[in-house]
């Protein structure tokens, strides 16, 4: 599959139909190029990373290219309404909000998050588990959020610094006992670095899906159905070691299909009885 890529918003040209575009077997799509390990630059100037590799796979099993653009996320979703992408490629959490505004695919990955710590410390099997410890953590994130309303429950103590990457460095430095940040961001963390482990990870009952305009219901379902092959026939797994060093449990939604089409109760979800399956040209 021919794989575009252009470096931002700015000198594109909206196609005016889209249907048309989806005739002749492009399908345009952006994401964020600066969420590792999702998608990063590299020094050719390019973006990889696991949704990267994910459009790829998706643009393949439907036989059509990918114009892939990456950009700022806040422009994402705007520009999606304007008519200028056909869906996004950026992980994004479905929400009762977003899901008001926009269609979802099934979810592709659960948002949960992870904590990280030393080498060679000992298994946290619950948040009852860092009752005292010293928790670094990202300023003004969800995961600082989600400390502090919960500090005076468990007991732990909360340091907030500038970047995700500092508060890694409190661990290995020994100021922090443990970092909490994104699931996945937080396996990337570990994979670069042997010094660090991951440890828990908290549930959200949340996932990350492909977000596309509400009247885009056919190329939702068909999306949604290469998204179910890439489930099946271990692709999804193979994305997650590679990117995350992570093997998926069974049953995560990372490797697991879901009935109908889209993110189940959320609006635009649509009952359906068919099978999963990679026979999609």
């Amino acid at each position: 599959m021919k794989h575009f890529l252009k470096a931002g918003l700015a000198g594109l040209t909206l196609i005016a139909c889209h249907a048309q575009a989806n005739a002749e077997g492009t399908l345009k799509t952006a994401l964020d190029g600066t969420f590792a390990p999702h998608a990063m630059p590299t020094l050719d100037g390019k973006v990889e990373g696991f949704n990267v590799d994910l459009t790829d796979l998706i643009g393949e099993r439907l036989g059509k290219k990918v114009d892939l653009t990456a950009a700022q996320f806040s422009g994402l979703i705007p520009a999606l309404q304007a008519g200028t992408y056909d869906f996004l490629a950026a992980p994004v959490t479905v929400t009762k909000e977003r899901a008001a505004n926009l269609l979802f695919t099934e979810g592709f990955m659960d948002t949960n998050f992870a904590f990280v710590v030393p080498a060679g410390s000992p298994a946290f099997d619950g948040l009852d588990a860092f009752k005292g410890k010293t928790i670094a953590v990202n300023k003004g994130s969800a995961y600082e959020s989600f400390l502090r309303d919960k500090a005076g429950e468990y007991g732990w103590t909360v340091e907030s610094y500038g970047t995700n990457t500092d508060a890694v460095a409190a661990v290995l430095a020994g100021r922090a006992d443990a970092n909490l940040a994104g699931a996945t961001v937080a396996a990337w963390a570990v994979k670069q670095n042997p010094k660090l482990q991951l440890s828990y990870e908290y549930p959200t009952g949340l996932v990350w899906a492909l977000a596309l305009r509400k009247d885009e219901v056919d190329l939702r379902n068909t999306i949604d159905k290469a998204i179910e092959c890439l489930k099946i026939d271990g692709s999804m797994a193979k994305l997650s070691e590679k990117w995350f060093g992570v093997t998926p449990k069974p049953g995560t939604t990372i490797v697991t299909p879901v009935k109908g089409y889209g993110t189940p109760g959320f609006d635009g979800y649509a009952e359906d009885d068919h099978t999963p399956s990679c026979d999609l040209k």
